[in-house]
């Protein structure tokens, strides 16, 4: 690589939805939790990136707080333990879950994430000094920034007005800390949860703020919160991940059982005092969550695999599943190559 080059690669996944059935089924004898069993594949893939991210859809209040699925989300703190012992280091918290336990809640989970060195998180604050705070870090000698916004809190209503960063009204408040990371920092990195559940594309109303985040600095945009796949689409060369699905859940529906996952280079130059960032080896895969029993009992073998470990008996019609999956990806003329990320290559 030139001597004015530098390069950081980057993984990216989705939800991570912990029902009841997800924690129960992780749960062992000691009445701790083990979740290797379910995202070992996830662990092997993700070895080889500098910088991998997921979004915590559910709060990691603990047990204190006493474990919950759905409607209202309490997770156990071992969840992110896992996830961060195994190498995630940038993880979206603002969610439309994130105060299912109010501020104990945020607390506990804030708590947990700042006791991890090398992990940065955003989306929700136990202080004003906390929501002020750009997180960023140096990798590979660049500097990298990481944003969390959300578009819904399910009707609840936050305690403090640090809490969650929360987009609709506070537009013009998320662009500029987009600028402010922009300032300090050379890749800026914005997750944001939005969109209509269950729905397939992305609104006009999200590209056009997709585009207003990357005219304010943004470099990569990772949206969740649908639940299903939605289309990739390049923005004057920014990547945008409109929605990616859920990475564990125990949801019925099999289109909530498939999620994408998507990896790449970002290559920072610097020349005559200016500063690029462009996208080299961008390319996406997808998951399925296979699990045992159906609704309303808890649901058991939950495991996490790449389409590449699947089979007609695991998936019936996987082959085909994942061409129009491909298809459906690539939907807004935006090419990415499917296949080879992490353990699949």
């Amino acid at each position: 690589m030139p001597e004015n080059e530098k390069r950081v690669s980057l993984f990216l996944c989705g939800d991570a939805v912990i029902h009841e059935s997800v924690y129960m089924d992780a749960k062992r004898k000691d009445n701790r939790f083990d979740f290797d069993h379910q995202l070992h594949y996830i662990r092997k893939m993700i070895s080889g990136y500098d910088l991998k991210y997921y979004n915590q859809e559910t709060v990691l209040g603990g047990t204190e707080l006493g474990l919950s699925g759905y409607p209202t989300f309490n997770s156990p703190i071992e969840f992110g333990e896992y996830m961060t012992d195994i190498g995630f280091n940038l993880i979206s918290t603002a969610t439309n879950h994130c105060i299912d336990m109010g501020m104990k809640g945020i607390q506990n989970s804030s708590a947990f994430f700042h006791s991890k060195s090398g992990v940065l998180t955003d989306g929700t604050a136990a202080s004003w000094e906390e929501k002020n705070t750009i997180s960023s870090m140096v990798i590979n000698g660049v500097t990298v920034a990481f944003l969390s916004w959300c578009e819904y809190l399910n009707g609840n209503i936050p305690e403090t007005p640090f809490e969650v960063n929360f987009f609709p009204g506070h537009e013009e408040e998320m662009l500029a800390c987009i600028r402010r990371a922009r300032e300090t920092s050379d890749i800026v990195i914005l997750a944001l949860h939005w969109g209509r559940e269950y729905t397939h594309t992305p609104e006009q109303w999200q590209r056009s703020l997709a585009e207003r985040c990357i005219q304010a600095g943004a470099d990569v945009i990772i949206g969740n919160h649908v639940h299903v796949i939605q289309p990739f689409e390049r923005i004057h060369g920014v990547p945008v991940f409109y929605a990616m699905g859920n990475l564990i859940s125990s949801q019925l529906n099999t289109e909530n059982l498939i999620s994408m996952v998507a990896g790449m280079d970002l290559i920072l130059k610097e020349e005559n005092g200016t500063k690029q960032v462009r996208i080299q080896n961008l390319r996406c895969d997808f998951l399925y969550t296979s699990m045992q029993g159906t609704y309303p009992a808890l649901r058991t073998n939950i495991e996490v695999l790449p389409f590449s470990k699947l089979n007609d008996s695991i998936l019936p019609g996987y082959r085909e599943i994942q061409n129009a999956l491909a298809a459906h990806v690539q939907s807004l003329k935006s090419p990415i190559t499917i296949g080879g990320v992490g353990l699949s290559k």
